[in-house]
């Protein structure tokens, strides 16, 4: 069965990290500081639909409080509850009411990038934002790029700014959650060269979305990602192999069900 908002999917490649950095006028270290605190660097769900938070003070704003139930309109933020699938059931109960505000009031993907700025991320409307969300982390990515460029935070990212960047990408109350120290401390593990493999991170994704657990899409090669390997090989009656390279991401690739966007 398909399932509403949900789409091919596609891992990060090494394309969508050059083109990116051209955009930005940065390398990948900073590129993944952001994405790591971020999103914790991946941009989907298991079930290959984006990773979103439903922001409820958003939705009230926008629909000017008709359908304030203290859930999911509220002139206060918070109630957010689990994150993952429960963040689909609050958006699924708005989009019942008015979709268009329901959408734009969620973050989506690996930028974790408001629905309501769709424009500063280089969208005509919020459903052709949606499209790109649904497609690859490389589209999710290309929107997060073109949104620090409107606001112009790009600035403070090549500077390694991280207290500017802080507030003005996560808010004034950035300090409370320690966001500015966060990105200080991804900056340093990162430009020290310990950036994620690609195609260890591209193979974790697709393990997961085959039903395999192979642990934190983090790419990096451990026991976890090794042991769902081999239970893919297994599965397929493939000779077994540690070797994760760009053949074995396409085998993977092409092993998942073909899937097109389903808008809702």
């Amino acid at each position: 069965m398909l399932i509403p908002l949900q789409g091919t999917a596609w891992a990060l490649s090494a394309d969508g990290i050059a083109a990116t950095g051209d955009k930005l006028g940065v390398c990948a270290a900073e590129i993944w500081t952001l994405l790591a605190v971020e999103t914790s660097g991946c941009g989907y769900l298991p079930d290959r639909r984006p990773q979103i938070c439903f922001e409820r003070h958003i939705f009230h704003r926008l629909t000017h409080g008709k359908f304030d139930d203290g859930d999911i309109s509220d002139p206060s933020p918070g109630g957010y509850g689990a994150l993952g699938g429960h963040q689909y059931e609050r958006l699924n109960l708005a989009m019942v009411k008015d979709r268009d505000g329901a959408l734009q009031s969620a973050s989506w993907g690996i930028g974790q990038i408001m629905g309501e700025n769709f424009g500063l991320a280089g969208f005509k409307s919020v459903e052709n934002f949606l499209a790109a969300m649904l497609q690859s982390e490389d589209e999710q990515l290309g929107a997060t790029a073109d949104f620090l460029i409107s606001r112009k935070l790009h600035f403070a990212l090549q500077a390694h700014d991280w207290t500017s960047f802080a507030r003005r990408y996560n808010g004034p109350d950035y300090a409370i959650n320690r966001y500015d120290q966060r990105l200080y401390a991804a900056y340093k593990t990162y430009s020290a060269g310990s950036v994620p493999d690609l195609d260890v991170r591209a193979t974790q994704l697709y393990l997961t979305y085959l039903g395999f657990d192979p642990g934190a899409v983090d790419g990096i090669s451990g026991r976890r990602t090794l042991s769902a390997l081999a239970d893919f090989n297994r599965r397929a009656g493939l000779a077994q192999g540690n070797v994760i390279n760009a053949e074995l991401v396409a085998q993977l690739k092409n092993a998942l069900p073909y899937q097109v966007a389903v808008a809702g």
